[in-house]
């Protein structure tokens, strides 16, 4: 009788978990998440305010790459539209002409991967903006880390001869 008592009390005390760090609650979120994958259950995370939010598994999304001659900002999006994750290489801690480098374009994609991780997306589509430098170096990179690209569309407005230009400079 008094074996079978103290081995309940060792499993309740098992199964509650104290959070006592950042890193700790990380760690409990990762278990949570792989435990609901292996029951097919809905992982739930708890944001700043207390209220639950459902983590929803997308494996398919849209890659938007804007790439200008002074930063590199790209943004995944699900099939419906709605923003995933989404990193610049100013937000990666490059300052000044160092955002507009191929360099900064892969540790944005990085930083992407980071964060797509979460929802398990493993194809893409991209859909690339702007001249910068960034725009085929992210691309690259976004394939060398293992997503399966579906598809590139270029989608920079070049004009048709369309707009007057100003009058030339009398100097």
């Amino acid at each position: 009788m008094s074996e079978e008592k103290t081995t309940q009390v060792v499993e309740a005390t098992t199964d509650e978990t104290q959070v006592t760090s950042p890193d700790d609650a990380k760690q409990s979120e990762k278990k949570a998440e792989s435990k609901a994958k292996a029951t097919n259950q809905k992982v739930y995370i708890r944001s700043a305010k207390g209220k639950k939010r459902v983590m929803k598994s997308v494996s398919k999304g849209n890659a938007y790459v804007f790439a200008s001659l002074n930063n590199t900002i790209i943004s995944v999006a699900d099939p419906h539209g709605n923003i995933i994750a989404w990193s610049s290489s100013g937000k990666c801690g490059f300052k000044g002409p160092k955002k507009a480098t191929p360099y900064a374009a892969g540790v944005v994609v990085n930083d992407i991967a980071d964060a797509l991780e979460r929802y398990g997306v493993r194809e893409l589509m991209v859909y690339v903006t702007g001249i910068g430098n960034g725009k085929d170096a992210a691309i690259r990179s976004l394939n060398a880390k293992g997503f399966s690209i579906t598809g590139i569309k270029e989608r920079t407005p070049v004009p048709h001869n369309g707009c007057r230009p100003r009058r030339a400079r009398r100097v």
